[in-house]
């Protein structure tokens, strides 16, 4: 009798990943550390805390996503403020080695599996683990790093190309 070989995500989502791992690595070291402290709203992140925060992203949120719920009450989402860029670059690249193992290892059926997002014990949806990855991990990541080449064009820092070209670069 043959083993049952459980089969695996998938190659489309690990590829759409390290594409963009890529991309956002490009905006982090654009990253002037002299302005790491620097804000362009009273009500904004700081430039280090939002770099902190898309460079922590992949890790954290597949840590999250590996369990199967997690309640935002137990959570911190004040991103701290890094010391240099050499932290964020360090932290950027942890998170992604735990993110792509991660990502390599779920299964479909893991992937398909109920993930319960809680508030004080109350829950606030279900929805399956892929979903999860796609919004909390992906998404928002890709929003954060907008934010984050914004923050760069404010700084007058030329912004890399990231789907296209920018109004410094062109693949073309």
């Amino acid at each position: 009798m043959e083993a049952l070989v459980e089969q695996t995500l998938g190659t489309p989502m690990l590829e759409e990943f390290r594409a963009e791992v890529a991309t956002t690595k490009r905006v982090l070291e654009r990253i002037p550390p002299e302005k790491l402290a620097w804000k362009p709203h009273v009500k904004s992140m700081s430039l280090g805390q939002l770099a902190w925060h898309v460079a922590t992203i992949p890790g954290g949120i597949s840590r999250i996503a590996q369990q199967s719920s997690f309640d935002v009450s137990q959570g911190n989402f004040v991103p701290s403020q890094p010391s240099g860029k050499a932290e964020i670059l360090q932290a950027f690249e942890q998170g992604c080695r735990e993110a792509e193992a991660f990502l390599q290892g779920l299964t479909d059926r893991q992937a398909g599996e109920s993930w319960r997002l809680l508030n004080r014990g109350a829950e606030v949806f279900v929805k399956p683990r892929i979903s999860v990855i796609r919004t909390i991990l992906l998404n928002h990541w890709y929003h954060h790093r907008g934010q984050l080449s914004v923050y760069l064009r404010l700084l007058d820092v030329p912004v890399p190309i990231i789907y296209g070209r920018s109004a410094d670069e062109s693949p073309f």
